[in-house]
């Protein structure tokens, strides 16, 4: 799919040009409290067509469909008792994959054409506000070029797109990571992908551990691809120091030298601040020019699983997805 929009605003726009832009059809970004999010009506399909267009995006990835509450959700997916469980985590950065209702009014282009929906209800008020004025829950993957880094400000966003998608500013998000995704069938719990909700937050709530994906699962969530959150400049893992040429993403005291090629997630170690980070410092050393960025070694635990699942696939090789068999 190629972009079809010629068009450039006067970003950022205000709440109201962006309520218009949604109701008619149009895409529109969004903040949440974990990345902006690009939104368009999830039952019109021309709409949330515009979102694969402006992307670039794989026809089998699907969309997180967002809505305003628990109601909103119960008319788009069928929750059994443990995921009405999980939902207790909402509003907040969870994101339930579910068997979809026959009689749902959400288009098949937002599932990929599977017989499940991943539905969330994000904590950030103005993305509430904005689909309770809609009236209807919005399809949002990341304000981003397929593949390419998530935003977390406005200037991200218009910077990926120069202008030509609609910004609502919401200010900088809060987690900086995207959403962590649950399949559940009945009873049993699968992590689709890691985020900002860890997985021993979960399992607390369950009092069980619950599965993780395999590498190799067919694709049936956003971020599932191997190859993702990329930077254009390549990047090299567990790394102590930068090469020459490099840029240098630190973490605690792997902080390398302070200047305009090196950043540090968090000098005191704090995988929150971390997270909070991840993708505005390698917005800023990708700004830089350098050819590669040469990122610290960070704990796996908590939420180090989830940056650690980011920085991977944004190390993994760059080649063209194949519907998976």
């Amino acid at each position: 799919m190629t972009r079809t929009t010629t068009r450039k605003f006067q970003n950022p726009v205000s709440f109201s040009q962006a309520v218009d832009l949604l109701k008619s059809g149009e895409v529109c970004a969004f903040p949440t409290e974990t990345v902006y999010g690009l939104g368009a009506d999830a039952f019109d399909a021309g709409a949330v067509l515009k979102i694969y267009q402006t992307k670039d995006r794989p026809s089998f990835n699907p969309l997180i469909v967002h809505c305003a509450h628990m109601n909103m959700a119960e008319k788009i997916v069928r929750f059994s008792p443990v995921a009405r469980k999980l939902a207790s985590f909402w509003p907040g950065a969870l994101t339930l994959v579910l068997p979809r209702l026959q009689e749902t009014r959400i288009c098949d282009l937002v599932s990929a054409g599977l017989g499940t929906v991943g539905v969330r209800v994000p904590a950030h008020p103005l993305a509430q506000e904005l689909i309770k004025a809609v009236g209807r829950p919005l399809a949002a993957p990341s304000a981003n070029p397929s593949g390419r880094l998530s935003p977390t400000s406005v200037g991200q966003v218009r910077h990926a797109f120069n202008d030509r998608v609609a910004v609502l500013d919401g200010a900088d998000c809060a987690a900086g990571l995207e959403s962590t995704i649950l399949g559940v069938e009945e009873e049993r719990v699968v992590q689709l992908r890691s985020g900002a909700i860890t997985r021993r937050e979960i399992e607390l709530l369950l009092d069980t551990e619950i599965e993780i994906a395999p590498a190799n699962t067919a694709i049936s969530a956003p971020g599932m691809m191997v190859s993702h959150y990329a930077p254009k400049a390549k990047i090299r893992l567990n790394a102590t120091r930068a090469e020459a040429g490099e840029a240098f993403l630190g973490f605690g005291g792997a902080g390398g030298t302070a200047g305009p090629l090196t950043k540090n997630l968090s000098p005191g170690g704090d995988l929150a601040e971390a997270a909070h980070n991840l993708f505005g410092f390698l917005h800023d050393l990708d700004a830089t020019g350098a050819s590669r960025i040469a990122v610290a070694p960070i704990p796996a635990a908590g939420l180090g699983e989830a940056i650690n699942d980011r920085l991977s696939r944004a190390a993994a090789p760059r080649k063209v997805e194949t519907v998976p068999e």
